[in-house]
């Protein structure tokens, strides 16, 4: 069975809209412990203003003090070449970058036009040529709740400017949870088809309860790796009654049901999804955590003794 890669964005993505201040060390020991659970990658922060981002104005002392443990790939967020060079500095080991296939929701979400953002990051590409690879996230590839539906063509152009830039990977992301099944399907298998030497990477959200079909839509035409937050955190502020993005110990749960390969331990990831109500202050959605795994059983009641001996 096919092998899947999961990426975590619990520390970036997950807690930047978070209202209440996640302090370093928590996050330093949140990302080591995520270190030893499997994924492929781990979005430790991002390097954007402090003034933008007040959760995550910590980002060089984070990278600074995780414990980086071989095969994982610790990767950050750079909106510029100035975000670059702060990179840069803490050895990060992938940039991602990001834009909106839709202009309205880029304005919204950047304060700028789709051109302009390109421009910016193509700067960004050129500046870290040969050195650290670049990954893109193309947001709201399935829908913007300001426009409606994007289409196909317009994710397709925009991820051939990068992919002829050199990019290594591109990342569709469904921001703001308007993506159903087919619609997945049909996008994934023209993706794979037009960029078969790219890294592809499908990013859900669970806004409107279709992140794990549309998971499994993408890991049924191939699709092999995905990112994912723990607990469930996380949701664009763009996206009206937007949730967060797909449970990363529910999909990876999901997806060893149905006999995909994840090299996840599920075991070691889940108690640490547990924590995260503590660490946030409020509950999260994620249900695993909760209910435990299918096969985790339980000790009969104890009135089965009388049941039983009435049949026996």
């Amino acid at each position: 069975m096919q092998r899947i890669f999961f990426n975590e964005v619990v520390t970036r993505d997950g807690f930047q809209i978070e209202p209440e201040f996640v302090p370093t060390d928590t996050k330093v020991e949140l990302v080591n412990a995520l270190s030893l659970c499997g994924y492929a990658k781990i979005e430790v922060t991002s390097f954007t203003s402090a003034k933008s981002i007040p959760m995550l104005r910590d980002a060089e002392e984070v990278m600074g003090r995780i414990q980086r443990v071989p095969g994982v790939e610790y990767t950050v967020l750079v909106p510029n070449v100035r975000g670059a060079e702060r990179a840069m500095e803490s050895k990060a080991d992938e940039f991602n970058l990001v834009m909106s296939t839709s202009e309205t929701h880029n304005l919204a979400n950047l304060r700028m036009p789709r051109e302009n953002s390109f421009a910016a990051l193509k700067d960004v590409v050129a500046m870290a040529a040969g050195a650290v690879p670049i990954n893109v996230s193309l947001s709201a590839c399935f829908g913007c709740p300001m426009e409606g539906v994007v289409p196909q063509e317009e994710v397709i152009a925009w991820a051939d400017r990068f992919a002829t830039l050199g990019v290594r990977g591109l990342t569709i992301c469904d921001t703001t949870g308007m993506a159903y099944p087919s619609q997945v399907s049909r996008l994934c298998e023209a993706l794979q088809t037009r960029f078969p030497g790219l890294q592809l990477t499908l990013h859900f959200h669970n806004t409107r309860g279709m992140g794990l079909a549309n998971v499994l839509a993408a890991a049924r035409q191939g699709v092999d790796r995905f990112d994912g937050s723990l607990g469930g955190l996380g949701g664009c502020p763009y996206a009206p009654g937007a949730s967060g993005n797909i449970c990363s110990e529910d999909a990876i749960h999901m997806l060893e049901a149905e006999g995909y390969q994840t090299g996840m331990e599920l075991a070691a990831l889940l108690p640490i999804a547990r924590q995260l109500p503590e660490i946030v202050g409020h509950q999260v959605p994620g249900q695993v955590a909760k209910a435990g795994r299918i096969l985790d059983l339980h000790p009969e009641p104890s009135f089965l003794l009388d049941v039983r001996s009435k049949f026996a």
